[in-house]
């Protein structure tokens, strides 16, 4: 089966055209992209249109058929309503535009990549997966936020979570790396990225996570401000800014990019280690948010069997693994630098053999996950909408 995965990010699309074998075999890459998107008037038709080509150029070649056999969305934002992967309906579509309010970038995007895709190939089947299905098992007492009943039951005001595809398929691997069966996995998982979230798993499901509401809570961020007083945004409306202005600022140009004038977390680095100011103080909030989220989630999930580290700083930052981890102390984890230092493709442990529980680092496969998804819902004859 050829399955077509497209991750839509604010101003990017990442896209992979992989093969799905039989059941339980890793699907091969065919295709493998990442675009940045038009600088106006978002992912339209011409745009893309040329990536649709591109896709039909390589399924030809690769295995003579007309086209793909699927189509696999990331979509950030799926509300209370979608639990699981779902076949895309123009129901469904509609659902994840009207929850664009909370994601508005990333959703709208989503919406445009279904439409493009049912215009290219209406017949083929398309399956939308969710990064905030994983986060549905939280119990109701870490989801729910302190507001009155009726506020929480009219604008669904409640703790989401996001980065549920990479947070499912990291545990997954994680898992069968230690020998430990899914059912019986207690970890903490940071996916540490552009945007970062850190997750408690118990027993292999979410129960507690940094996000909430929106992507914008919990750790320091490429451009995202993390965890705030809600009173710090009421002050700066009755100084003077406006709602967009103020959503400007905490989404865009707050975290990293805030403190130190760059949202990638390597050139931080780099600026670290010339002795610049602000870098290292921007270094230093991000990782002791970070070491605050894992020690309280080993908490919250009973002794952690595993602290995973994914996502594109988890994976690469040899400075920032570090620097996290000489905040571990106290959980009884502390780093090998051999193994820091190692570069390697696949799952590996940081951490030294007398830790309480081994560090491990996990290279984050959403796309994968997106591809395995879709196959189990059209493999299954899911009806159209599970949610």
């Amino acid at each position: 089966m050829l399955i077509l995965v497209l991750n839509p990010g604010s101003s990017s699309l990442k896209y992979q055209l992989r093969r799905i074998g039989a059941p339980g075999t890793k699907p091969d890459i065919l295709l493998d992209r990442v675009v940045d998107g038009p600088q106006e008037g978002g992912f339209g038709p011409d745009f893309l249109g040329a990536v649709f080509d591109e896709v039909d150029a390589t399924t030809r070649c690769s295995s003579g058929a007309n086209r793909v056999d699927a189509v696999g969305h990331r979509v950030v934002h799926g509300g209370e309503r979608f639990s699981s992967p779902v076949r895309v309906t123009p129901d469904v579509m509609g659902v994840i535009e009207g929850l664009g309010e909370l994601a508005p970038l990333h959703n709208a995007a989503s919406v445009a990549c279904m439409r493009a895709a049912a215009a290219r190939w209406p017949d083929t089947p398309q399956v939308a997966v969710f990064d905030t299905a994983f986060h549905h098992t939280m119990p109701e007492h870490a989801s729910r936020y302190a507001v009155p009943e009726g506020i929480y039951t009219r604008y669904g005001i409640r703790r989401y979570g996001f980065h549920g595809i990479s947070v499912e398929i990291a545990c997954r691997e994680a898992a069968a790396f230690l020998g430990t069966p899914l059912t019986s996995f207690n970890a903490v998982v940071a996916h540490l990225g552009n945007g970062s979230s850190v997750t408690a798993v118990r027993s292999g499901h979410s129960v507690d996570t940094s996000m909430g509401l929106t992507p914008v809570a919990g750790l320091v961020m490429g451009t995202r401000c993390g965890d705030l007083d809600p009173s710090v945004v009421i002050l700066m409306q009755r100084r003077g800014l406006s709602l967009d202005e103020v959503d400007l600022l905490l989404n865009h140009r707050s975290g990293l990019l805030g403190l130190a004038g760059s949202s990638d977390m390597r050139t931080v680095q780099d600026a670290v280690q010339r002795g610049d100011p602000k870098a290292v103080l921007a270094s230093d909030m991000a990782a002791y948010r970070l070491a605050k989220y894992v020690a309280a989630y080993n908490m919250v999930v009973g002794g952690a069997g595993a602290l995973v580290l994914t996502g594109g700083i988890g994976e690469h930052s040899v400075q920032f693994r570090s620097q996290v981890m000489s905040l571990l102390g106290p959980l009884g984890l502390y780093i090998d630098e051999d193994r820091n230092q190692v570069e390697g493709t696949g799952i590996r442990s940081i951490s030294t053999a007398g830790s309480m529980f081994p560090v491990l680092v996990v290279p984050s496969d959403e796309e994968r996950a997106i591809a395995e998804a879709t196959a189990a819902v059209l493999l299954s004859q899911a009806p159209a909408d599970r949610a």
